[in-house]
């Protein structure tokens, strides 16, 4: 996947040239470019803002220079998409990233001072926000969404199992981990952990991801699609915190069928 980022200030993104996205980039996973768009502002000084039309605080981007910065980009060697960073767009979640890395280029605007122009938001597909705050620019929202994303392309990470299990991947949050030593300081590894025996820790996993969900996240739980096997650990949940019963009508339908009683007939042997 190529990202390329239309920026004033390329030296911020520091940050995507080292670790796992560096590493990433060697490999040729990933590639990023970054686009002074100041380059493209015309006259001696290359003034990319201006005043608002009808008055007001501060400076707003021009048009001209970041039209001409994507007139400029090289043609897309796939699909490309084009996102405007700006506190008015769609809120970034990991369905956001999981859709974005189905893209082969991914193309990032990011403004600075007041806002845009309101004809730049013509060259964007779509529009993100990384919350409902304001960040004195795109760029480290920008950042954020890159290595979400990132992440989620093939070979980046090298283990596509582990993400699947990741918080926010499902609606689940991610159950609890542990390494050695198996105690620390008197805080000891559950027993389970250390038995070896795959199926239930199995289970112990999907119960304590369904715990953490309902204490951390009720949000999210009440999105839960559940399964069969999660109905004997839902009730024993049940027991522990009875607020949760209030969802029970979700996990009802997979409650086993009484198991019926075969009759003996007199004579047959």
């Amino acid at each position: 996947m190529k990202m390329t980022v239309l920026t004033l200030f390329p030296e911020m993104f520091a940050p995507v040239r080292e670790s796992i996205l560096k590493r990433a980039q060697a490999a040729g996973y990933l590639e990023f470019e970054f686009v002074d768009f100041r380059n493209y502002a015309a006259g001696k000084h290359r003034n990319v803002d201006d005043v608002p039309y009808g008055g007001g605080v501060g400076m707003v981007l021009k048009p001209e220079p970041i039209y001409a910065a994507m007139r400029d980009l090289p043609p897309a060697h796939g699909r490309r998409r084009t996102i405007l960073m700006s506190p008015q767009g769609q809120v970034f979640h990991q369905t956001t990233a999981k859709r974005w890395s189905e893209y082969e280029e991914l193309v990032f605007i990011c403004g600075h001072y007041e806002g845009f122009d309101e004809r730049i938001r013509e060259l964007a597909d779509e529009e993100a926000s990384l919350g409902d705050y304001v960040l004195t620019g795109g760029e480290l929202a920008a950042m954020v969404m890159m290595d979400a994303v990132a992440r989620l392309v093939p070979g980046v990470l090298g283990e596509e199992t582990s993400i699947e299990e990741e918080s926010h991947s499902t609606a689940l949050l991610e159950y609890p981990q542990y390494t050695r030593p198996a105690d620390f300081e008197g805080r000891l590894v559950p027993e389970v952990l250390l038995s070896g025996h795959h199926a239930l820790i199995k289970r112990w996993r999907r119960k304590e991801s369904l715990r953490r969900t309902f204490l951390r996240r009720p949000d999210l739980f009440k999105g839960i699609n559940f399964e069969a096997e999660d109905y004997s650990i839902l009730e024993e949940l049940v027991l522990e915190y009875p607020e949760m019963a209030e969802w029970r009508e979700k996990w009802e339908p997979f409650r086993p069928l009484p198991k019926r009683r075969r009759r003996s007939i007199k004579g047959l042997k």
